[in-house]
């Protein structure tokens, strides 16, 4: 019983922090049909201000507080550098300066404060365990259960009861057509990577949360883990963003769990092949997006 009971934590804390990755990525692909290669350094950004308030005095909540602030602003500054001088041109041209954004991010974070690890600052509930039905597990997991609900729901709340969230699935959908019914495009456009920015920063609490320090490549591994689950539920779906968050969460946890440790080493070849078969059943993912419109 214990087991199980630890398992299904697991699986839903790692699941909904994979979640809320996919989503901030998803948001972006929805209306811009373009990943946002820079997603990983909102998650840095987080983090290095975390470390950087530090030694300020602030009470810890007003420093997580700041973190997601700064990711947002971060999230904005993407759009505005990156994506929309280069927006009408070709795809190739919004890639690549989406990855020289990210080299910059990374880069400036290397020169400014330091390549090494930094200790971020983190509450003692953030290390304390708790007993569930004979389950030992950190505080920290459960934590990361309760924000992925909260979260998880806010934004079904925002796409589908507000006007804003209305606006930028109609934008998803086709967004000639939304701007040819009044739809502010650049409007809707900053207020996807305000979002996304948003979740990157609530992540980065999380996922720094979980490993303590802070690295300019630390954003590296949430990035692909938000483009594998996107591509597992579907690119164009945010319901999809978040089944396959949480199925790419159950497939790492039953390996964590089953792998000897001999194998476990091996554990990223075994979790692509199960998504390689997924995606050869299923090559558009699991939920289909809406129907494919320009790209603005």
């Amino acid at each position: 019983m214990a087991f199980a009971i630890q398992f299904v934590i697991d699986v839903l804390s790692l699941g909904g922090a994979y979640a809320l990755m996919a989503l901030g990525l998803v948001i972006i692909y929805g209306i811009l049909r373009l990943v946002n290669f820079a997603y990983g350094e909102l998650i840095m950004v987080a983090g290095y201000t975390m470390y950087l308030t530090s030694g300020s005095g602030l009470p810890w909540l007003l420093m997580a507080a700041l973190a997601v602030v700064m990711a947002i602003v971060f999230g904005i500054l993407t759009d505005y550098v990156a994506f929309r001088p280069v927006r009408a041109k070709s795809v190739t041209a919004v890639l690549i300066t989406s990855f020289a954004f990210s080299n910059l991010l990374q880069n400036a974070a290397l020169l400014f404060i330091s390549p090494r690890p930094r200790n971020v600052p983190l509450p003692d509930i953030f290390s304390q365990t708790v007993s569930i039905g004979g389950a030992i597990t950190p505080v920290r997991n459960l934590i990361t259960i309760a924000a992925s609900i909260v979260l998880l729901a806010a934004v079904a709340f925002l796409m589908r009861k507000t006007t804003l969230g209305i606006a930028m699935r109609a934008a998803a959908t086709n967004f000639t057509m939304a701007r040819m019914l009044g739809v502010p495009a650049n409007l809707i456009i900053t207020s996807a990577f305000a979002l996304s920015g948003f979740l990157a920063g609530v992540v980065g609490l999380l996922w720094i949360g979980r490993i303590g320090t802070v690295v300019p490549g630390v954003g590296l591994e949430p990035l692909l883990v938000a483009f594998i689950a996107t591509v597992i539920g579907g690119m164009r779906s945010l319901p999809g963003a978040v089944v396959g968050g949480f199925l790419l969460a159950l497939i790492d946890t039953t390996l964590n769990y089953t792998l000897s440790q001999d194998l476990l080493k091996f554990r990223d070849a075994f979790t692509f092949s199960l998504v390689i078969l997924i995606l050869l059943w299923r090559p558009e993912g699991l939920i289909k997006g809406p129907a494919t419109g320009q790209r603005t």
